[in-house]
Parts: structure tokens; C-alpha cells; sequence
């Protein structure tokens, strides 16, 4: 659903089709040799042994190899790069013409759900922190801004690129073989559940969900600040208050974070997250231009989802035990937070979209 939307938002022009499918044609490409490189000795390998958290299997490819993992990167790059071009170039017509959306869907969840890891949302929760720590002297175990974005967390981010451009792609191939609209994917048939008056309905739901679902996290982040053992046993905070100076406090930024980004949510649905609110000078009554709110929404979706998704695999093998459920349970709940989230920012681009300058549908 995130996918769709980036798409939906990013189409412009009776060219862009094209342009899409040739992007993630060069990303295809250029990942392709960048495994080959990999294969052939070069350094830089971003999982198995050359990961320095292969331990912790946070990776889906945690067990992999340059070789013969770099083969396969090069291999696929390759496939991915002829997939794209046909999304790109093709009327998306005939008996087959659903084969290469039927190619590409899987391959871009795949890069953009499962390749990823919750490091990624490590990544951008602590960026903030990281940044203003210095400021109020805190030390957060001497952790800095290159420990929680090395190269192979990086190299997600790139994976999540490719994936994105791959669905945008294959989002433009399917409106042109139905005779869509190139910018909103909007036909002659009418709106339906994409209609204004529909998307605020089943938008508002959602963003509720996506509200509700990480004040669980919250509560017990919140709690073993104050010192309460909610959903671990007492013995586990001292011992981890004492190997990592401020960890609860650091916890609780990450809840009040989470809160915080539930509270945004709520602003999909209400009229302070179309118009700047009077008590913000120099932008109070101006209109909020759509994509400040729909971009960070989406990029926020697909990343609570890829960490309950790396949760709930952690569960699944046995890694946790029952008497610290409070460290992992609530985590297991963010995919459903994610797809409330990414369905929230689709139906506020969709409310928000108004008339289109292509096609003149509205």
C-alpha cells in the first residue's frame, strides 16, 4: 500500500511511465554490478560475516555470503533490469500483460519489506537523540551517529530505493494498460473507494489504528523509566541500567517519539493538519502543502513495518523468552501499525488531491 502511494503521488506528465521504469532499470542495474563486484572479491559485503551484527540474525540474510550471494545480487540485478524496462516501455496490453506486475510486486516487497531489518528504524528514531545529546551532556553508552547508520544499514536504505522505484514502476504499467490516467490513476469509471467522501471514511479508521497500536510500546518504555518492571522482572532493569547508563531514559525519548508520531497521525483526519494552526507564527492559516504530511507518513509506514516483521521472525525461531515479553510483544504489533499508517497517508493524499491537471477528473 505504501508502494501505491509513492507512486500515485510521484506520476507527472504523459512521459513519466517511461521514466519510471528506466529509474529502477538503472537502480536494477547498478545494484546488479555492485554484486558482481561483491562476488568478485571486492570489500563491502552488507550481510552474513561481513555484518557485525550477524549474531543477533536482525538480517534475513544473515547466514549469506559473497559467494554465492553476490552471483544471485548480479543475477537478479540483471533480470530486474530487463523486468523494469518492459514496465517502462510496454502498453501493459494482451493475455500476458499482468505477468510482469505479477514479476515485479513480489520482488518489490521483497527489497522493500523483507531485505530490511528493525536497524532501520533504529536508525532514524536515534538520529534526533544522537544529534542533541552532546547538547545536555548525555553519553547513551558512548553510542554515535555512525553506530546506528553503518554501511549495512545504509545499504537498506538503498534496497527500500529500489524497491520503491520497481512498484512505482509497475503502479505506471498497470494505469496505462487500463486506460488510466497517467498523474492520479483516476478513469472515466469514477472514484469508488478512492473517492474523496469514501477515503475519509475508511482513512479515519485507520488513522485511529495507527494512533492506538504503539502506545502499548510506549506504556512500557515509559514504565521502566519510572522504574516499574512492566512486562520484565525487576532484576532485568538494574542490570541493564548498570551495563548502559541512561537506557530508560533513552527508552522513554523513543516512546514519547512513537506518541508523538501517533498524535501527527491524528492530523490526517483533522482539518490542523490541512491548515498551520494559529499558534505556529509565520505559517498559521497557511495550507499544508500534502506531500509534507503524506512523504514522512509513508516513509514511517514501511519502516514500523519492516521491524515488527523482523520481531515477529526473531519470535517465531525461539530467540525470546516468556519472562521479558514486555521487550518484544508490543513490537510484534507494528505491522499493523505500519499498514494503518500507510493507509491513513493514502487517504489523505486521496482527499487532498483535488482536481487533476492532466485529466481533469476530480
Amino acid at each position: 500500500m505504501t508502494t501505491s502511494l509513492l507512486a500515485s503521488t510521484t506520476s507527472s506528465g504523459p512521459r513519466r511511465p517511461s521514466r519510471a521504469g528506466h529509474a529502477a532499470a538503472l537502480w536494477s542495474a547498478a545494484y546488479g554490478l555492485l554484486g558482481l563486484a561483491w562476488a568478485l572479491g571486492a570489500p563491502g559485503f552488507p550481510w552474513g560475516r561481513s555484518d557485525p551484527d550477524s549474531d543477533r540474525e536482525l538480517s534475513i540474510l544473515s547466514g549469506a555470503s559473497p559467494v554465492p550471494g553476490g552471483w544471485w545480487i548480479a543475477g537478479l540485478g540483471a533480470a530486474g533490469t530487463l523486468l523494469a524496462l518492459v514496465l517502462g516501455r510496454s502498453r501493459g496490453r494482451g493475455p500476458l500483460r499482468l505477468l510482469p506486475a505479477a514479476l515485479a510486486w513480489p520482488a518489490a516487497a521483497a527489497l522493500t519489506l523483507v531485505i530490511p531489518d528493525s536497524r532501520l528504524m533504529m536508525g532514524v528514531a536515534y538520529t534526533p537523540l544522537l544529534l542533541v545529546a552532546p547538547l545536555f551532556g548525555w553519553r547513551l553508552g558512548g553510542t554515535r551517529l555512525l553506530d546506528v547508520w553503518p554501511w549495512e544499514v545504509v545499504n537498506q536504505l538503498l534496497c527500500v530505493l529500489g524497491g520503491v522505484l520497481l512498484a512505482t514502476a509497475t503502479v505506471a504499467y498497470l494505469r496505462r494498460g487500463r486506460d488510466a490516467c497517467g498523474d492520479c490513476g483516476r478513469t472515466a469509471d469514477g472514484g469508488g473507494w478512492t473517492a474523496p467522501g469514501e477515503a475519509a471514511r475508511w482513512g479515519r479508521r485507520a488513522a485511529y489504528v495507527a494512533a492506538a497500536v504503539p502506545l502499548v510500546y510506549c506504556a512500557t518504555r515509559w514504565a521502566w523509566a519510572l522504574g516499574v518492571p512492566l512486562g520484565v522482572d525487576e532484576e532485568f532493569l538494574v542490570e541493564q541500567a548498570r551495563e548502559t547508563p541512561g537506557i530508560w531514559l533513552a527508552g522513554a525519548y523513543l516512546a514519547t517519539f512513537g506518541a508523538f508520531g501517533g498524535l501527527l497521525t491524528l492530523g490526517l483526519t483533522r482539518r490542523w493538519g490541512e491548515v498551520f494552526p494559529r499558534w505556529m507564527p509565520g505559517l498559521r492559516g497557511r495550507r499544508v502543502p500534502p506531500m509534507l504530511a503524506v512523504v514522512p507518513a509513508a516513509a514511517v509506514s514501511v519502516i514500523v513495518f519492516v521491524a515488527g516483521l523482523t520481531y515477529i521472525r526473531l519470535a517465531l525461531q525461539g530467540r525470546f523468552g516468556s519472562s521479558d515479553v514486555g521487550t518484544w510483544l508490543p513490537e510484534t504489533s507494528w505491522p499493523v501499525w505500519g499498514a494503518a499508517l500507510a493507509a491513513a497517508a493514502l487517504a489523505y493524499h486521496l482527499r487532498r488531491r483535488g482536481r487533476c491537471r492532466r485529466c481533469g477528473r476530480l
